[in-house]
């Protein structure tokens, strides 16, 4: 007999507080080693993110090396990880119970197309994909803002990734909101705090339902100095071959620099939860960045506590069958 939802809300308490329990068991994130906590933004929480390091910060691991020393330990680590990763990966595609999430977002120049490149290098590329968001297109501003998003979402068993992501309108569309899709009047009011509250909101549930579908969301900003960033654009304008990664307007948008840091701790702090915790990754050192990025990577997948698919004797006795008609060819 099937029960209805209103005939389960009417049994005894005891049966109540057990759904409770259940429905916050569906939402549990990511697991994670306890020195990775000083990098999750606490749920909550108001967000400065001149109290986040930008510089490596994995001081108890590293403290007795030099940058040099510190650097060729990260990068050991990243190799480890990268391996890890690969089997990780291997045995999240077979078992195809969960799909991964894996959400990137910083300032421009931030490394995250690096990140990309160098932690996932080892990934069977069948098992992974990367999307990357830009302005939206006419056909994708006449949906709501979350349809081209929501068209990208990895499969049960792959890891998807997200270049930037749906936080974009929260972030550049805060910052420009000429860039806000076309709205009805009462609901594009983008100077109330209602308007933005609704965006958060409804990105907060977007991610809720990921999760209790089985899709773990790894959410990564990675924290880039002000500074490190000019380096970085100097470095690509010194340098002929790295003209096509710069254009005119990246250096127009560093006048926003204020404006984005205020869009993203305002961000952070309404987004950031139990179940998809947004982690400040320190992204002046490139290798330190790659490296935590993998680890954590690598121990959420771990912590799913996944298994190869069992074989059963029928199908054991068809592969000893077929094994046999491989061997008379020879």
């Amino acid at each position: 007999m099937v029960l209805s939802y209103l005939h389960i809300m009417s049994i005894n308490t005891d049966n109540k507080l057990f759904l409770r329990r259940l429905n916050l068991m569906e939402i549990k994130g990511p697991k994670t080693k306890k020195y990775m906590e000083e990098f999750i933004v606490k749920p909550g929480k108001d967000v400065r993110l001149k109290k986040f390091n930008t510089g490596w910060a994995i001081k108890e691991e590293f403290k007795k090396f030099d940058d040099n020393e510190a650097k060729a330990k990260a990068v050991e680590i990243l190799n480890r990880d990268k391996d890890m990763l690969a089997k990780a990966q291997e045995l999240l595609y077979a078992d195809k119970s969960y799909s991964l999430l894996i959400v990137l977002q910083g300032m421009d120049t931030a490394g995250k197309d690096g990140a990309i490149r160098h932690v996932m290098s080892g990934v069977n590329p069948q098992g992974c994909s990367v999307s990357g968001f830009k302005v939206p297109s006419t056909i994708e501003h006449s949906h709501d803002f979350l349809w081209r998003y929501s068209n990208c979402l990895p499969q049960r068993g792959m890891i998807g990734i997200f270049n930037r992501s749906h936080y974009e309108d929260v972030l550049a569309v805060k910052v420009h909101p000429d860039r806000l899709e076309k709205l009805p009047d009462k609901l594009g009011k983008t100077e109330s705090d209602t308007f933005w509250d609704w965006r958060y909101n409804d990105i907060r549930s977007f991610e809720k339902h990921l999760v209790r579908n089985g899709t773990v969301v790894l959410k990564f900003y990675l924290h880039i100095s002000k500074r490190e960033q000019m380096k970085r654009l100097m470095e690509r304008f010194n340098n002929k071959e790295k003209y096509w990664k710069i254009s005119p307007f990246d250096v127009e948008e560093r006048a926003f620099w204020n404006d984005y840091e205020k869009a993203y701790e305002e961000m952070l702090a309404a987004t950031s939860t139990d179940y998809a915790p947004w982690f400040v990754i320190p992204a002046d050192y490139k290798w330190a960045a790659r490296a935590f990025i993998a680890e954590v990577i690598v121990n959420a997948i771990e912590g799913l506590n996944l298994k190869y698919p069992e074989v059963t004797k029928e199908q054991i006795a068809k592969l000893m069958e077929a094994k046999k008609k491989l061997e008379s060819e020879k």
